[in-house]
């Protein structure tokens, strides 16, 4: 989950970011120090899910909700306040939950698995309105782990750990934190099991969505900007414009 951190007070915010680095595939894409910054933020690092505070001078958070509720496809929004008499305001602008200062880490988990539900809806959502193909059919229960032979015997990747599968021939290329390892499954199968946390951006490369940092264009080409991985990753023509627009809605 990509979590923007929207605070005018500095030890607030590096407080937040240090909780959101205790949380497996959690990453902080950017901070504001207000309502205004927030909005001019949005567009660059597309957040799942926004932690708001309400109280800031110029826009406040309520404000900054309700400008970014009018989007088609807005990021999900936890307010984290000291003050408890704005939470019926609150959720007129559809944040999804409300919690109190000093956040503890328990709550906060527990909101941000809360948000990431609605936000998965919503991807499912503007995946049909943007034509970005959709997995064919859901497994009951994903896999957190997949497993590959190595030397040693069974080794185990943990999917949230995943940057991205890197098709070539008959083999499959898992890149994440450690390195790269060759898998024997097929793109195809991947992508029907895991099509909600990763999203097909080339016949041969489904992406983590969760690692996404930006969508640059250089020449004729776009290439995905990826946490922790040094090298782009290209996005075939067939793919670019509804990649955008998904990345865009986010």
């Amino acid at each position: 989950m990509r979590v923007l951190v929207c605070d005018d007070e500095p030890l607030a915010r590096d407080r937040m970011r240090r909780m959101l680095e205790r949380i497996p595939a959690t990453l902080c894409v950017g901070e504001a120090e207000n309502g205004q910054e927030l909005l001019e933020r949005v567009p660059s690092v597309y957040p799942d899910i926004i932690l708001l505070d309400i109280r800031m001078p110029g826009m406040d958070g309520l404000q900054a909700a309700s400008r970014l509720s009018e989007s088609d496809s807005p990021p999900a929004i936890i307010f984290c306040t000291a003050y408890d008499e704005h939470a019926i305001a609150a959720f007129k602008v559809n944040a999804v939950d409300y919690l109190l200062k000093p956040v503890r880490q328990e709550d906060l988990e527990k909101a941000l698995s809360k948000a990431g539900r609605v936000n998965k809806a919503q991807m499912l959502a503007v995946r049909r309105e943007t034509g970005v193909a959709q997995p064919e059919q859901a497994n009951a229960k994903e896999r957190e782990y997949i497993s590959v032979r190595s030397r040693k015997g069974i080794d185990l990747i943990a999917v949230a750990d995943v940057r991205y599968f890197l098709a070539d021939q008959k083999y499959v290329t898992v890149r994440h934190s450690q390195g790269e390892t060759l898998l024997d499954e097929t793109l195809k199968e991947l992508e029907t099991e895991f099509g909600d946390r990763f999203l097909r951006v080339h016949r041969n490369a489904l992406v983590a969505l969760s690692y996404i940092e930006a969508l640059e264009h250089k020449g004729n080409q776009f290439y995905l900007r990826i946490q922790g991985v040094e090298e782009r990753l290209a996005v075939s023509r067939r793919h670019a414009s509804s990649v955008k627009k998904l990345l865009q809605s986010l």
